[in-house]
């Protein structure tokens, strides 16, 4: 080995390998450049905001995750409410009760992305820890522990009847096995997702981390499906067929002024996917990225083509719809929303 372990698995040399870990600008840097000729061609550098006339900044940033899931048919959404910035854990202890909540839930900030303080509460003591430093509004959300999780990208242009499917991410959380020898904490550091979450996880796991792990059992570590947390996003293209297109034309069309995005969803197998007998658990728009790209090994240079097809497609479906009469939203509401999105997903 040209490096000695120690140096070759260090958070460093995991992170080089594989640009997947790579800062989240690195990707983007490029893509920033078409933006800017997309913005020059439209006149406008929020052109994007047309994309989803009913999502604010059509879904890029500052979008109420709250006022997207009220407007998807309640039977797909699970059951979800909003909390005060401020309140008390007797408050929301409260709220919980009264909603007809069980523990386990999940809490999320209203504004937030990738995986931004999203976390899983078990009781009174974890709501307390959560209110201590989620000063903004945020959801309770009912927890969905359906055995599979999926990213479902869909895109219709205004002039055309029929949407497609362009991206299906299966994902599969991040889980150590058991061997019979090993602590968990050994487990851990052996296996790179996991060492790179090790600042987060010995503080879940701290009473546990000794514990020597019997032969095949097998421990979930992190159980938000978020990239950033560790989740491995497979990439399921083979999934996408009509029937798929159908299910998520059917209900893509009954979420007003919803034309592109990536649905994050739940269900108990694959069948249900295609059925629709699903639960959303988020729906980003412009913002959202096609999650395959972070299949692992995929190419760097294959995922900024893919990105720099994610945005001539916002821009032709934004100016299809301005050519039908919606306006983008203006610079200076922008940045209005812009200031406010950093503010919160930064303290």
């Amino acid at each position: 080995m040209l490096f000695p372990e120690s140096i070759f698995r260090s958070n460093f040399f995991i992170k080089l390998r594989s640009w997947e870990y790579w800062p989240f600008g690195i990707l983007q840097f490029p893509v920033f450049f078409y933006f800017a000729w997309l913005s020059f061609r439209a006149r406008s550098i929020t052109f994007f905001s047309a994309a989803n006339p009913g999502i604010t900044m059509g879904g890029l940033f500052g979008e109420s995750k709250y006022d997207i899931l009220r407007k998807i048919p309640p039977s797909w959404v699970p059951k979800t409410i909003l909390i005060e910035g401020g309140s008390s854990t007797t408050t929301i202890l409260k709220i919980i009760d009264e909603a007809g909540f069980q523990f386990p839930v999940i809490f999320k900030p209203e504004l937030g992305e990738r995986g931004f303080f999203v976390r899983r509460i078990h009781n009174e003591r974890d709501v307390t820890a959560y209110v201590k430093q989620m000063k903004y509004n945020f959801l309770v959300q009912e927890l969905v522990d359906f055995p599979c999780e999926f990213s479902v990208f869909y895109a219709r242009y205004p002039s055309r009847d029929k949407g497609i499917i362009t991206s299906v991410v299966m994902k599969e959380m991040l889980t150590v096995t058991g061997d019979g020898k090993s602590t968990l904490q050994q487990l851990i550091l052996q296996k790179d997702r996991a060492k790179l979450q090790w600042n987060s996880l010995q503080k879940t796991f701290h009473d546990r981390l000794s514990h020597v792990i019997p032969a095949g059992e097998e421990i979930v570590l992190v159980q938000i499906g978020n990239h950033c947390l560790g989740t491995k996003f497979i990439n399921r293209h083979d999934l996408i067929n009509d029937v798929l297109h159908q299910t998520f034309d059917h209900i893509s069309k009954q979420i007003p002024g919803f034309y592109f995005g990536r649905y994050d969803l739940r269900c108990k197998s694959i069948q249900d996917l295609y059925t629709g007998n699903i639960k959303i658990m988020e729906l980003n728009g412009c913002g959202a990225e096609p999650a395959h790209i972070y299949h692992p090994g995929f190419s760097f240079t294959e995922a900024i083509g893919i990105l720099l097809g994610h945005w001539r497609t916002i821009y032709e479906i934004a100016r299809e719809n301005n050519d039908r009469g919606i306006t983008y939203i203006s610079y200076r509401e922008a940045m209005f929303h812009y200031r406010n999105f950093k503010q919160r997903v930064t303290t």
